[in-house]
């Protein structure tokens, strides 16, 4: 078997023979001199070789053997300067007993699931090492990524991070279902410096989030050129909140029934015949919530419509101008609440019917984030944190050799 069949990612480097043992492929070769022609230091190009070191690295890992590499360096006297340095090894580090090729397949099966004991067993290194190994590989794919431009579809969204430091804000690519990023904090004060750094900010066309003032300041000042979209999970369970709210206080002890409550919170198309009797032998009791649940079903049908046209989404607009006037009049003040809140936020509301990207991504991310915070027992260091959630939820885990 030919040694290149071994041996990638070494180029220039002259390999003479290979011995097969029972736990491991031992390849020999050496360094040419040819692969340097001037000093670092001085560029002088008169330098000499001075003596010769043995470097042994592991290489990769074939079935149960490992491949290790055996390698004559050449270590040069620079005439000039008089400095003495050793031949650079193409495809690895300095200081490393390892070549890149390794470090990045113990990288991908880290990343694929394998622990670091089992990896530890396999490749014969510490698990200490693995773990550092998998860091350096994220945080050289995180310093590629620190460049690059936000999407043109953003969502926005905030989650937990700890009870001392509070909340972070997640930055989703809704288009490709990826996290864009992870910033500590939820307000301008945080967030403020973060965003005036990002290049090409104008790019943002359309910014999904949930009903939340701040971010909408923040997303108007930063994002000029894009337009906001209400989030329709926020604002259904907005409207279901206040209706709730304001059965509640009709009939607080029926409210505490489970059985009925979850009757209420269903959509009529979603019940049985015989759940809508149980419903309708309650509304006999109780007449006055008969019609509040009929129009709170009424609003929420007309804003779980999707995929309307422009002229479509023209037609619609009168009918939520109703409902929002009706709120308006209605003596319920949760439904004066939610008058106001719907007229605050008429125009990205409007816009769920044409467009349909919603930050049901960015939840499910943030479910994905939280599991990787359980296993690692919870994160201090919001740089590790965000780290990792970038490597999990941010890319594919693929390092591309060029």
């Amino acid at each position: 078997m030919p040694l290149d069949h071994f041996i990638h990612s070494l180029p220039g480097v002259e390999f003479e023979d290979a011995r097969r043992g029972v736990a491991s492929i031992e390849v020999q070769g050496k360094v040419p001199r040819t692969l340097v022609q001037k000093c670092p230091r001085c560029e002088s190009q008169s330098l000499r070789i001075k003596s010769t070191v043995r470097r042994r690295l592991k290489h990769a890992s074939i079935g149960d053997r490992l491949i290790f590499v055996d390698l004559k360096v050449p270590k040069l006297l620079c005439r000039t300067c008089g400095r003495h340095f050793m031949i650079p090894i193409p495809g690895v580090l300095p200081k490393r007993r390892s070549t890149e090729s390794f470090r990045m397949e113990v990288f991908h099966h880290h990343q694929g699931g394998l622990t670091g004991l089992h990896l530890s067993k396999t490749h014969r290194i510490g698990t200490a090492t693995v773990e550092r190994w998998y860091r350096d590989f994220v945080g050289y794919r995180v310093k590629e990524l620190q460049g690059r431009s936000p999407p043109i579809v953003l969502g926005i969204d905030e989650h937990f991070f700890t009870r001392k430091q509070g909340f972070a804000t997640t930055l989703v690519d809704l288009r490709n279902h990826k996290v864009f990023d992870v910033v500590l904090g939820r307000d301008e004060a945080n967030l403020g410096a973060y965003l005036a750094r990002l290049p090409d900010r104008d790019r943002v066309r359309v910014v999904v989030m949930d009903l939340s003032e701040t971010y909408r300041r923040i997303v108007r000042k930063y994002f000029p050129n894009a337009k906001i979209v209400a989030d329709r999970f926020h604002v259904i369970r907005w409207i279901n909140h206040q209706f709730l709210k304001t059965w509640s206080d009709l009939d607080p002890v029926s409210r505490k029934n489970r059985g009925l409550l979850s009757l209420m919170r269903r959509h009529p198309w979603n019940l049985s015949e015989e759940q809508k009797r149980k419903l309708q032998s309650y509304f006999d009791e109780l007449p006055a919530l008969k019609p509040i649940y009929d129009f709170k079903n009424g609003l929420n049908e007309l804003l779980l419509k999707k995929h309307q046209n422009q002229v479509e989404a023209k037609r619609l607009i009168p009918q939520l101008l109703w409902h929002i006037e009706e709120c308006r009049r209605s003596p319920l003040p949760r439904f004066q609440e939610l008058a106001r809140t719907l007229k605050r936020w008429l125009e990205p509301i409007a816009r769920m019917w044409r467009f349909t990207k919603n930050n049901g991504i960015t939840e499910g991310l943030h479910n994905k984030m939280e599991m990787l915070s359980r296993r690692a027992y919870g994160f201090r260091n919001f740089e590790n944190y965000r780290m990792r959630v970038i490597a999990l939820c941010g890319w594919d885990g693929l390092f591309r050799r060029n």
